[in-house]
């Protein structure tokens, strides 16, 4: 991404979305979209981050998300939600999961790190929306209720198997400037979860 990112914002709840708005509006170019079918007429290239609630009116957030990752859209996409994260986040397609109420400042961080994302390899994004579901459902869930999920575990193997082909991809940068991208990127997903989750 080159210049200021343009951010979508997708919620059903009018004075939410024109909040929203008016926190980012200094940093980035913002649109806003009321439901999963306005957001799904208004993505495009030009979108490089969408801040998507998941409940909303004539096409949830769940559903505009598996649309927009079918049509091929590279763009970052943060789940802002009042539903608490469950097993099923392991297979959505998102990068991070942020839950309702958010402040200005978590809002504003979580934009800056998805738009600074478009640096990586693809490999480091898959990392980084891993660690954040895994942080996610670890500051949702019980210890005993994670161990004893099967889709817990196979997060946790992917996990493992992401984070050894992002080192292996940084590997080809150096090995001081990977260390220092996991371990920012890994200080976002914790500060963000409050987790204290190794990835």
């Amino acid at each position: 991404m080159s210049g200021e990112s343009t951010v979508l914002v997708v919620d059903d709840e009018v004075e939410v979305a024109r909040a929203y708005a008016a926190w980012l509006d200094d940093g980035y170019e913002v649109q806003t979209a009321h439901d999963g079918r306005e957001a799904l007429a208004v993505v495009s290239e030009s979108i490089d981050v969408v801040l998507l609630d998941r409940r909303m009116p004539r096409l949830s957030g769940d559903e505009a998300l598996e649309r927009i990752r079918a049509r091929g859209y590279d763009v970052r996409v943060a789940v802002v939600t009042a539903v608490d994260p469950d097993f099923d986040v392991v297979e959505m397609p998102f990068d991070t999961y942020l839950t309702k109420p958010v402040n200005q400042s978590d809002l504003f961080a979580a934009v800056e790190t998805l738009s600074a994302l478009a640096e990586y390899d693809d490999a480091v994004l898959r990392e980084f929306a891993l660690a954040e579901k895994r942080a996610a459902l670890e500051a949702a869930k019980p210890a005993a209720e994670l161990s004893a999920d099967e889709r817990f575990a196979r997060l946790d193997e992917a996990l493992s198997e992401a984070r050894c082909e992002a080192i292996d991809r940084l590997g080809e940068v150096d090995h001081e400037t990977a260390t220092a991208a996991l371990s920012g990127l890994s200080a976002d997903v914790n500060a963000r979860h409050g987790a204290v989750s190794s990835w």
